[in-house]
C-alpha cells in the first residue's frame, strides 16, 4: 500500500475505532473506583462474574476435545455433506441467539428427550449450570472448529505422509505433525471462543436465567432498578474482560514469536 494512502485510510479507520471505543471509555469513567470496589465486593455480583468465566471456559474445552477432530476431517477429507456440516457449524453465529435458547430449550429442556434423559441421570439444564455452558457452547463453537480447519488446511499434508513412511501411526503423525503445525490457530480460536462465551445473553436467559450470569445480572439489574445500578457490574465486567482479553493475546502473541 502507497504511504499516501495511510493517513486517508487512517482517518476513515479512526471513526470505526472512535465507535467502539468511545461508549467503552464513557462507561468505565462513569463509576468511581471505590464504587466499584464496592459492587465487586457484594457477593451476587463475585459469583456472577466467577460463573460467567467458568461456564465460559467449561464451554472452551469441550468444544476443542470435540471440535478440533472435527476440524481435522473437515479440513482432509472431502465427502458428500460436507458444505452442509459445516453450514451447520456457522448456522448459531447467524441464528438470533434467543431462538437458539428456544431451541435448545426444546431438546435439553424437562419435556425434552435429552433433558429427560440427562435428568434420570441426575443432570439438568433448565435453571443450572449444565444449561449455562451448553447455551455458550452452542452459540460459539463455530469460533474454534473453524480456526482448526484453517489451522489443519496450512498445513501441507505431505509433511504427514513423510511421517507415515518413516513409522509414524496416523494417530502419531496427527499429534506430532498436523497439531503443532496448526496450534497457534487453535489457540487464536480457543481464545476467540471463550471471549464470544463471556457475552452470551440471549441463549442464556431463556435456558438457564438461574444461576446469574454477568450479563443476565447487568439486564436484570437494569431492568428492576435502572442504569445507575447497572453500570458499576457492566464496568467491572467490561474491565476484566479486557484485561484477561489482552493478556491472552499477549501470551498468543509471545508464544507465536518463540
Amino acid at each position: 500500500m502507497s504511504n499516501r494512502l495511510y493517513v486517508p485510510f487512517a482517518v476513515v479507520g479512526a471513526a470505526l475505532i472512535w465507535f467502539v471505543g468511545w461508549p467503552l471509555l464513557r462507561t468505565v469513567g462513569a463509576s468511581s473506583p471505590r464504587l466499584l470496589w464496592q459492587t465487586l465486593a457484594e457477593p451476587q455480583v463475585g459469583d456472577a462474574i466467577l460463573l460467567t468465566f467458568a461456564a465460559s471456559a467449561a464451554a472452551t474445552v469441550v468444544a476443542l476435545v470435540l471440535g478440533v477432530p472435527l476440524a481435522y476431517v473437515l479440513a482432509r477429507a472431502d465427502f458428500p455433506g460436507k458444505a452442509l456440516i459445516e453450514a451447520v457449524i456457522d448456522l448459531p453465529v447467524v441464528v438470533p441467539h434467543s431462538a437458539a435458547g428456544i431451541a435448545l430449550l426444546m431438546v435439553f429442556g424437562r419435556s425434552g428427550a435429552v433433558g429427560r434423559a440427562f435428568a434420570a441421570l441426575g443432570v439438568r439444564f433448565v435453571s443450572a449450570l449444565p444449561g449455562i455452558v451448553i447455551a455458550m457452547l452452542f452459540v460459539s463453537l463455530a469460533f474454534l472448529v473453524n480456526a482448526a480447519r484453517d489451522g489443519f488446511r496450512s498445513v501441507d499434508p505431505r509433511l504427514e505422509a513423510v511421517a507415515r513412511t518413516l513409522g509414524a501411526t496416523p494417530w502419531e503423525a496427527f499429534w506430532q505433525v498436523a497439531l503443532p503445525l496448526a496450534w497457534r490457530n487453535i489457540l487464536s480460536g480457543v481464545i476467540m471462543m471463550w471471549a464470544r462465551g463471556l457475552s452470551e445473553f440471549g441463549a442464556v436467559v431463556i435456558l438457564a436465567y438461574h444461576p446469574m450470569v454477568a450479563p443476565v445480572l447487568i439486564f436484570e439489574r437494569f431492568e428492576s432498578y435502572g442504569l445507575a445500578y447497572a453500570r458499576p457490574v457492566a464496568t467491572l465486567v467490561i474491565l476484566i474482560s479486557l484485561f484477561v482479553f489482552f493478556l491472552l493475546r499477549w501470551v498468543s502473541r509471545d508464544a507465536t514469536r518463540h
